[in-house]
């Protein structure tokens, strides 16, 4: 059983990298808050309380005692407090923010995540961009002109409408063809053949991105 279970999106937050306005944006949208280990020390600093603290407690320091009945350790090192967190939250969504920025190999980890947990529908929020997984087929309402990214974590085929530079009859991969750098032309659809593509979007179009996703089908788990 998760350890957090919300009918309501939920607001997951790191101990990396914290831009002004990332938390209250993410709390605006997704109420519930749950701190990955170091993020406790970010919501601490904020006067938040959030509901649980997940993770195996190496980086929460000095914010351990205000949230102890709350603390949910996890000692195993083979998976990221991000991963141990979101495996253990039941909701319909996740806002991740304090997990972009900063560290790259911290951020490499956090897209893995996506991936690696694609039953999980979760957003994360950066100081530019949103990011998420992309779901089996989904449809955003997007402003012409806004900058739209695809990058695959392995092989898969993603079919569009709506981008500038169309993507059906494409193979993408990590190593082979990828997909940055492209253009909405308006409203936006994908269709994708595995849980293998990472959208990225302007933080603007965050409203856009969380309403997609809330509509979208979802993957099952790995």
């Amino acid at each position: 059983m998760a350890i957090v279970q919300s009918d309501g999106a939920v607001t997951l937050l790191g101990g990396g990298a914290l831009g002004t306005g990332d938390l209250a944006l993410a709390l605006s949208r997704a109420p519930v808050l749950v701190a990955a280990d170091g993020g406790a020390r970010h919501a601490a600093a904020a006067g938040h309380t959030p509901r649980a603290v997940i993770g195996d407690m190496d980086s929460i320091g000095s914010a351990a005692p205000l949230f102890g009945g709350r603390l949910h350790p996890i000692a195993e090192q083979d998976s990221t407090d991000f991963d141990k967190a979101l495996r253990n939250i039941d909701a319909p969504l996740v806002l991740a923010a304090g997990f972009t920025g900063g560290r790259l190999d911290h951020e490499l980890a956090a897209f893995h995540v996506l991936a690696a947990r694609p039953d999980r529908r979760c957003v994360l929020i950066g100081a530019e961009s949103v990011v998420f997984l992309c779901p089996p087929e989904i449809t955003l309402d997007l402003s012409a002109g806004e900058p739209f990214s695809l990058f695959p974590m392995g092989e898969v085929r993603c079919i569009s409408r709506g981008l500038r530079w169309p993507t059906a009859g494409l193979a993408f991969s990590p190593a082979g063809r990828i997909g940055t750098s492209n253009e909405a032309e308006g409203q936006v659809e994908l269709s994708c053949d595995a849980p293998l593509m990472l959208a990225i979007a302007p933080r603007a179009a965050l409203d856009a991105v969380i309403a997609g996703v809330g509509r979208a089908p979802g993957w099952p788990g790995r």
